[in-house]
């Protein structure tokens, strides 16, 4: 992969320093990208100064002078506001990258409201906070993403889906199902503890399965996707489709919480612990 060292370097500003948004800023500056970040809540943003990006006191102000323009945002309305101050300030010949998981009807709005001559790549992204630190982020493009394949590639796996909004629909369909998976195993650990089951043989039974993989992020104690972006997406898809299991799948995420901050490994535990205490009572 070349570095901006080889040919001129576009600015990027990057808007959103949340809990996947900072790691991937980071990625871009020690790429030695020309950065400039704006943050909601100014306190998230201040670090970055000492590691050499400037940081803007809007996000108007972040973006008039960027080449590029990356969005890591929590739903659709933040980008909806936050296109709301930025789209004056774009620059024609701009490129912006919403990496943010608000579904393809956003997205599409969103583009429909650019300026002239800008344009918008939805890059949203599979894989949680340690992904995002170490670039292996699967990163889910609709669009013309040749002008910014070089950025996208320091943050991870570009995987071309089609025209603008298809990398939005992809994730919707794929984090759906994780996030539907991840809860069925949970109740798949908790019904062989109701059943008097060794938790060892049923981990092991569903590890040889083809439940393996989301055994493992059933039982992750390295992510951090928190419960309630899990709901978000729950809630985004099926607002898009009849999906009967899916609405359970919701309630289950809603009736947590006191789990909202938490990554969703923790609803696992949650459902385990419940079916213990029947157990012991």
């Amino acid at each position: 992969m070349s570095t901006p060292t080889d040919h001129a370097a576009p600015h990027i500003a990057f808007l959103g320093l949340g809990l996947m948004g900072a790691p991937m800023a980071r990625r871009l500056l020690d790429a030695g990208y020309p950065l400039t970040v704006w943050n909601r809540t100014a306190s998230r943003a201040e670090p970055f100064a000492a590691l050499g990006a400037q940081v803007a006191p809007s996000a108007a102000a972040a973006v008039k002078d960027a080449d590029v323009v990356v969005t890591m945002l929590a739903d659709p309305a933040a980008v909806t506001a936050v296109l709301d101050e930025i789209a004056p300030a774009l620059r024609p010949g701009t490129r912006w990258i919403d990496t943010s998981s608000i579904g393809p009807d956003a997205v599409r709005a969103a583009a429909a409201r650019l300026p002239r001559e800008v344009t918008l790549v939805d890059a949203p992204v599979m894989g949680s906070v340690d992904r995002a630190a170490t670039g292996e982020l699967l990163i889910l493009a609709g669009g013309d993403t040749a002008p910014v394949r070089e950025v996208l590639g320091h943050l991870g796996t570009v995987r071309e889906c089609g025209d603008s909004g298809t990398g939005a629909a992809l994730k919707l369909v794929l984090i759906n199902a994780i996030i539907g998976g991840v809860v069925v195993t949970g109740e798949a650990l908790a019904l062989g503890a109701r059943l008097g089951l060794d938790e060892k043989l049923v981990r092991d039974g569903l590890a040889a399965s083809p439940l393996g993989a989301l055994l493992q992020r059933a039982l992750a104690t390295t992510a951090h996707y928190p419960v309630t972006h899990a709901a978000k997406d729950v809630r985004l898809a099926t607002a898009a489709a009849d999906l009967p299991v899916s609405v359970s799948v919701l309630d289950v995420l809603d009736s947590h919480p006191d789990l909202a901050a938490e990554d969703l490994a923790r609803i696992t535990d949650r459902l385990l612990g419940g079916a213990l205490d029947q157990r012991l009572g």
